[in-house]
């Protein structure tokens, strides 16, 4: 069956409106998030000719990790990206990474993270940081913004836009210590054939 575009908030499908807007029946107008293709080079460099928003990923990635599939959300201008990594468990089997890079109000890190709230800001204002990672060359603090079994989630900023960092099963949290390096795919482009893939992730459209 083929996939159709989905609300980045809730994950229903959303109706593509006269004007080529998108619509969803709970949230309103909305950022349309797309299907996603099986990882592959090919896939990575059609979603690099349309996203102009970065695309994060850790770089060189650790071994053995490898990415799962990219997203992006809006048309014609893209306003968010995400990419999803396997990798191992720290306590055993495999764990999946999402990371998104959003303009304000989008809603998908929030939706990965399972929060129920945008306004990410007023969660973290005025608390310290949890952790660092390097994004393009800068670091940049990431706060911790709820955990529980399922997943472990953090948020920062970075480029100007949203950053998100999210882990499941909770224990993989700890996996942020292994990805030290966040660069942009776009920096890639004539490199895709060495960026590890895998099966495509279920998390980016779940």
């Amino acid at each position: 069956m083929t996939e159709t575009c989905q609300c980045p908030r809730c994950g229903q499908p959303v109706l593509q409106l006269a004007d080529a807007s998108w619509w969803c029946s709970t949230h309103g107008p909305v950022a349309a998030l797309w299907p996603v293709d099986e990882p592959s080079a090919e896939s990575l460099r059609d979603h690099l000719e349309a996203a102009s928003v970065p695309t994060w990923l850790p770089w060189p990635m650790p071994t053995p990790w490898s990415v799962a599939g990219v997203v992006r959300a809006g048309d014609p201008d893209v306003q968010a990206t995400a990419l999803a990594c396997a990798a191992p468990d720290p306590v055993g089997g495999v764990a999946d990474v999402v990371i998104v890079c959003e303009e304000p109000g989008v809603g998908l890190g929030a939706r990965y993270a399972g929060l129920p709230t945008l306004d990410v800001g007023r969660e973290i204002s005025g608390s310290p940081p949890t952790t660092k990672v390097h994004v393009a060359g800068h670091a940049t603090p990431l706060w911790w913004v709820g955990a529980d079994t399922e997943r472990d989630a953090f948020v920062g900023e970075a480029s100007g836009r949203w950053l998100w960092v999210i882990a499941w099963p909770g224990s993989a949290g700890a996996l942020l210590a292994e990805m030290p390096t966040l660069v942009d795919l776009h920096e890639l482009h004539c490199q895709l054939e060495l960026v590890p893939v895998s099966v495509r992730s279920p998390r980016l459209r779940s």
